[in-house]
């Protein structure tokens, strides 16, 4: 069973209705003992850093959540603040983050750039794959996904960067760690691309 995290953050209605619709059996919880029955999870995400992080605390989810996601290994996939979260730190907070994946999430700058560009970054944008990335199976070199965010992670390692989009600099847009992907644009609003790529995970193997 696939579960999608109700940590008061996310529109969890919103994926969980594009995760029936293509056929993936889910559900939405918060409960512990169900987050450590779940062979794969979903960290969902809208808002502020600090706030997400508060939330999983107080709910008492980040001692479950590191045990599944470092100790079992389950497959676990972030979506928008739900990825920005699995960094060390954001620069719109002063929490620390999960620290999942070496990185940092920071704020746009276009300094040094000419570019005068409006944050948030919102709407649609194509994605650059990196190649052989099983998330993005099968779609064309560059496709479509719908964002809406001012911050942006920067992984340490470069190889754990699976996609890049361009708004003003060249920023990641999904990552991979073993077990842990996360994608900073919303697949339950990107229509075609979107649902084959919540397909995807649903779908593969470990």
């Amino acid at each position: 069973m696939l579960l999608v995290i109700d940590y008061q953050m996310g529109n969890v209605g919103s994926i969980l209705n594009m995760l029936k619709k293509i056929g993936c059996p889910a559900r939405v919880s918060r409960d512990p003992q169900e987050i450590r029955q779940a062979e794969k999870l979903i960290l969902p995400g809208v808002g502020a850093f600090d706030a997400g992080m508060r939330n999983l605390s107080d709910l008492g989810l980040i001692e479950v959540l590191n045990a599944r996601v470092r100790q079992d290994r389950t497959p676990l996939l972030g979506i928008c603040l739900g990825m920005q979260l699995f960094s060390r730190r954001s620069e719109e907070g002063v929490l620390p983050g999960l620290g999942w994946i070496e990185a940092e999430t920071k704020a746009f700058s276009f300094a040094g750039t000419d570019q005068r560009l409006k944050i948030p970054h919102m709407g649609w944008n194509t994605v650059a794959i990196k190649p052989g990335e099983a998330l993005f199976e099968p779609m064309p070199p560059d496709p479509r996904f719908y964002f809406v965010h001012s911050y942006h992670v920067v992984c340490a390692h470069a190889e754990h960067v699976a996609a890049v989009t361009h708004y003003g600099i060249d920023f990641c847009s999904a990552l991979r760690c073993g077990n842990i992907c996360g994608v900073q644009f919303h697949p339950e609003k990107s229509h075609k691309y979107g649902m084959q790529l919540l397909a995807n995970f649903c779908r593969a193997d470990g």
